[in-house]
């Protein structure tokens, strides 16, 4: 069993930074993709950025130029940096990883942490 945690949310300025985090823990034998979802109230949940196990990256169009997504493979951790944060940034971020665990590979999320802008 996988679980992932989140730290770093909370409430910001608009134009204020935050840095979220997502630790993973449990039989992991390879982090194949880590990433950061999020969903605003009355909204559905969407990608914000991805990393792959060989370092790239995607990331959704509204954020590109103002988030960056980095990892660190020896702690199975994955980073959000958010600058520029706009009030429609408002979400409650999920972390997310796609693990293989021996031979068995399963997706799983974390509980989510939120993150509001005031404008």
């Amino acid at each position: 069993q996988v679980h992932l945690v989140e730290s770093g949310g909370g409430l910001v300025q608009s134009g204020g930074s935050l840095r979220l985090s997502c630790t993973a823990s449990g039989v992991i034998s390879i982090t194949n993709i880590m990433g950061w979802y999020r969903q605003a109230p009355g909204k559905e949940r969407d990608m914000v950025a991805v990393i792959r196990s060989g370092a790239n990256t995607n990331y959704a169009d509204s954020v590109k130029g103002r988030f960056t997504i980095s990892r660190d493979n020896a702690k199975n951790t994955v980073y959000l940096q958010m600058n520029t944060l706009k009030p429609e940034d408002t979400a409650v971020y999920y972390c997310y990883a796609d693990i293989t665990s021996w031979s068995s590979r399963k997706t799983y999320w974390g509980k989510g942490t939120l993150v509001t802008v005031s404008s």
